[in-house]
C-alpha cells in the first residue's frame, strides 16, 4: 500500500466524514472504493469512446453491405 497526502474541499471532506458515520466504514476503505468505482467508469467511457470510433470506421461499408442484401432480396436470390 502506498500513502498519499490528500487536499479536498472542505464541503467534500465534510458529505464524506459525514457518509462514513452514517456506514460506519473506514475513511480509507470508502476512497479506496471510490477511486476503483472512478477508475472502472473512466474504463468504460474510453472503451465507448474506442467503438464508437470503430463503429464509424465499418460504417459504410455496412452501407454497401446492407444494399447489397436489399438487392439480392429484391431480386428474389434470397
Amino acid at each position: 500500500m502506498k500513502t498519499l497526502s490528500l487536499k479536498l474541499k472542505e464541503t467534500i471532506l465534510e458529505e464524506t466524514e459525514e457518509i462514513l458515520r452514517e456506514k460506519q466504514i473506514p475513511r480509507n476503505r470508502y476512497i479506496n472504493d471510490a477511486l476503483d468505482f472512478y477508475n472502472r467508469y473512466q474504463k468504460r467511457k474510453k472503451l465507448a469512446n474506442a467503438f464508437s470510433k470503430a463503429s464509424l470506421m465499418v460504417r459504410e461499408s455496412s452501407l454497401q453491405v446492407n444494399s447489397e442484401f436489399d438487392r439480392l432480396i429484391d431480386e428474389g436470390a434470397v
